[in-house]
């Protein structure tokens, strides 16, 4: 099999967001980055079904230079070979500007199977995936638990809510994306470390224009307020008070 596995990278979880000056982005030049976690199952998905069905493992990646670093991670996790869509404004794409770009790249190369995360850690939209797919032209299952190939079709447990799943075949090529925990993840090894730096990393620029149809008006850090008040009166008056506060008020009961 022939699979292609969309990794991307994100700010560090442990990293506190400084904002540019017209808070509309994070300073990148502040930031540290890591893989994203999803896109790490999808990776160790893939490896799998390589180590099954035999084939080879494409790590395909969006952004800037800086991107270059979870590309050789994933490379010395067990990848065969990269391809990197290099161009400074899709660090901050939307989905459609970011699939766009990822799908002129990956065409050509006619994979049996692309694999990508649920969902980024740090825009969330989940939405990367499916529009690729579309892209693409292949059909494409989201949230994905379990991955069987059988007889060259796809057979898939996908999470619904509830606690229900579902199983469903899709035919080869398809786009599969995977839920976090579908697997037990591996690291890479000194041995993959040395053996990445001799692999392919394919560097091309985004076809066209990176276009996007979504515009981030503002960002803004959460903050942190306390606020105490003191209930007066008798213990039961200030125990009723406090009941229709955290009902009416909190909404908590």
């Amino acid at each position: 099999m022939k699979i292609a596995v969309c990794v991307k990278q994100v700010p560090t979880r442990e990293w506190q967001p400084r904002l540019t000056d017209d808070k509309t982005w994070i300073r990148e030049s502040d930031a540290s980055f890591e893989l994203n976690e999803p896109d790490a199952y999808a990776l160790e998905e893939g490896l799998r079904l390589k180590e099954r069905h035999g084939g080879e493992v494409v790590v395909c990646a969006a952004g800037p230079a800086r991107v270059a670093q979870v590309i050789r991670e994933a490379l010395a996790r067990g990848a065969d070979r990269a391809i990197h869509v290099e161009a400074e404004v899709l660090s901050a794409a939307d989905a459609f500007g970011v699939a766009d770009a990822l799908a002129g790249a990956m065409r050509e190369e006619a994979f049996d199977l692309v694999l990508t995360g649920l969902q980024s850690d740090d825009q969330g939209h989940a939405q990367v995936g499916v529009v690729l797919a579309e892209r693409l032209g292949i059909p494409h299952a989201t949230i994905i638990m379990e991955v069987q190939v059988e007889d060259g079709r796809l057979r898939v447990k996908r999470e619904l809510e509830g606690g229900w799943f579902q199983w469903i075949a899709l035919p080869l090529p398809a786009l599969l994306t995977i839920q976090s925990g579908i697997n037990q993840l591996r690291y890479a090894t000194l041995k993959g470390i040395m053996a990445a730096k001799k692999k392919e990393i394919r560097k091309v620029a985004p076809g066209s224009p990176v276009a996007t149809r979504q515009r981030i008006a503002a960002l803004y850090l959460p903050e942190r307020k306390k606020q105490t008040q003191m209930l007066s009166g008798t213990p039961a008056e200030a125990a009723g008070e406090l009941v229709r506060r955290l009902r009416d008020e909190a909404r908590a009961l």
